[in-house]
């Protein structure tokens, strides 16, 4: 028996696949859970045409992530924090920072959580590198330089 995945599902296959399975295992366990609908025909045709339309919409993504990632190669921010004589800074840096230094740098709104650091937490005074994931298919690396004040 053919039948259209509504949602991902362990073992079987994911949101939007037309698989077989076994009549008895569609019937009562996959369709009243929501987790199926029966691939017919007209079933089939919706697909398709929510397949189109999604693929479009992620192209429009994709395209303003790119553009956003044009922005940001090469771009080199400096990012001031509270600092001992000795180079350790009085708490840490962290993604929020780096959004807003990206935010006065760019005047691009990044979310603070498609930032991600390399390092574990950044406690001392020097140059470092972060990745910014823009959409899945889509990263820039951004190098900064945390200064003392």
């Amino acid at each position: 028996m053919d039948i259209i995945l509504k949602q991902d599902v362990n073992n079987l296959g994911y949101k939007d696949d037309i698989i077989s399975v076994k009549p008895g295992y569609a019937r009562n366990f996959l369709i009243p859970q929501g987790m199926a609908i029966l691939a017919t025909e007209r079933n089939r045709k919706i697909l398709a045409e929510e397949l189109r339309q999604r693929a479009h919409k992620e192209e429009k993504i994709k395209n303003e992530a790119l553009e956003k990632a044009k922005v940001l190669e090469g771009l080199k921010l400096q990012i001031p924090a509270k600092a001992a004589a000795t180079g350790k800074i009085f708490g840490s840096v962290n993604n929020i920072m780096i959004a807003n230094a990206i935010k006065e740098a760019t005047n691009l709104e990044v979310d603070r959580k498609q930032i991600v650091i390399n390092e574990e937490a950044i406690k001392e005074v020097g140059e470092y590198k972060a990745k910014v994931k823009l959409h899945k298919e889509v990263q820039v690396e951004v190098d900064f330089n945390v200064f003392a004040e």
